[in-house]
């Protein structure tokens, strides 16, 4: 396939959908048999072994299914109105990468899922590989309460058989396309990154109490007023982010309460989410941010909280893999960027099991999650010579 028909697939793909007029693909809905059937049809073209395990991940293997293989995957399932490459792209690209017969057996994944839209816990697809979809992940529900289970029973699978779910000792490697999310090769103007490590986050709630009051009797100085001192902290949360290098630091959601526009805010919930690819870094930083709202409300005679939400460590890359797709970037005439990813990816649940890497392709004007979404056949055609190269690579170096 060439880059104009991988993107032409991945369009007819956007339109197996929950809601007409937008593309939108959770946990095992309805379209995901027309996903299943439409890439099983192209992977069994190839004469690919086609199955789909007890989570819902559909396979396509080329070659002998005892040799040592690559695996190349993504996920299939979409957040709500999305675009028609985040995941799939590197499903499809994995399915042209076979179709060029390699003498390296190539097994193909299209996880389930990754997004976490239906059931808030993401990664059902991969987790199944890494054999850490258990019983309790197993009863979540979805808002219709659905558990996971009777979602993979609802699809025709047989949730009992989870555990024969997980990563075969073949597997030597694992790789994963993806667009990049972000803006960071569209501002470089450059087409590809190879991924050193998917970020460490942390998640927190920090709330902050003060005295709600009558907004037009209450005089400046005798105020409690809580939203304005998380309005100070979430101002100190952009400067110390900006301050230091690779840290990205969003106070994204609040909750102000009595909220209304004659009263004093008495009471504000802020969301804090902090990331970096250094832990020692991130938690450093996450200290120093906690430790300034509590200044911040003592000063103003408040009281703060906080709460850990998350603490998810970086997830490093395979440095030998890494720098076999380094070398294969370059071999096909393109610069070689490394970056880090600050978005997770199902190569993250992958890395610790098996030796992984991922090749991020520009996102042009560094939109996803949203229509608009879009990548380059040019950049496309760039990734699958370098996919290519790298193939090549690994064959060689398991000779």
């Amino acid at each position: 396939m060439t880059g104009i028909e991988i993107i032409d697939l991945c369009r007819e793909l956007a339109s197996c959908s929950e809601e007409p007029g937008r593309t939108t693909r959770t946990f095992l809905s309805t379209p995901m048999h027309d996903v299943h059937r439409i890439l099983g049809d192209r992977m069994r073209a190839l004469g690919m072994q086609i199955w789909v395990d007890a989570a819902g991940n559909l396979y396509g293997l080329f070659g002998d299914p005892g040799a040592a293989s690559l695996m190349i995957a993504s996920h299939l399932d979409t957040v709500p109105g999305a675009g028609a490459f985040d995941g799939i792209l590197g499903v499809v690209m994995g399915i042209a990468l076979a179709a060029t017969r390699p003498a390296i057996a190539i097994e193909v994944v299209g996880f389930s899922e990754e997004e976490g839209v239906r059931f808030g816990m993401p990664f059902i697809g991969s987790r199944a590989l890494a054999g850490t979809l258990d019983s309790p992940a197993l009863s979540r529900r979805d808002r219709n309460g659905v558990s996971v289970a009777e979602a993979i029973r609802s699809y025709g699978l047989d949730p009992k058989q989870i555990d024969a779910a997980r990563i075969s000792p073949n597997v030597i490697g694992y790789l994963e396309m993806h667009i990049e999310q972000g803006p960071v090769l569209d501002d470089a103007r450059l087409p590809l990154a190879v991924v050193n490590c998917i970020v460490g986050q942390s998640r927190f709630s920090v709330t902050f109490e003060g005295q709600a009051n009558h907004a037009g009797t209450t005089p400046m100085q005798l105020r409690q007023d809580a939203l304005t001192a998380a309005a100070e902290w979430i101002l100190k949360v952009e400067e110390v982010a900006n301050l230091e290098p690779g840290l990205v630091a969003t106070v994204g959601a609040l909750g102000v309460s009595p909220n209304a526009g004659n009263v004093i805010p008495g009471d504000v919930r802020a969301s804090l989410d902090i990331r970096h690819s250094s832990d020692d870094t991130r938690q450093r930083c996450a200290a120093a941010l906690l430790n300034a709202a509590h200044a911040i409300a003592s000063r103003r005679r408040l009281s703060a909280s906080d709460d850990l939400l998350l603490d998810q460590p970086t997830v490093p890359m395979d440095a030998g893999l890494c720098d076999l797709l380094a070398k294969a970037v370059a071999n096909a005439g393109l610069p070689v960027h490394r970056m880090a990813s600050g978005a997770g990816h199902d190569a993250m649940i992958l890395a610790p099991l098996v030796p992984s890497t991922m090749l991020f392709l520009r996102s042009p004007g560094g939109i996803s999650h949203h229509p608009d979404e879009s990548v380059t056949a040019g950049d496309v055609d760039a990734a699958l010579h370098a996919g290519r190269l790298f193939i090549a690579e690994l064959e060689r170096s398991h000779a």
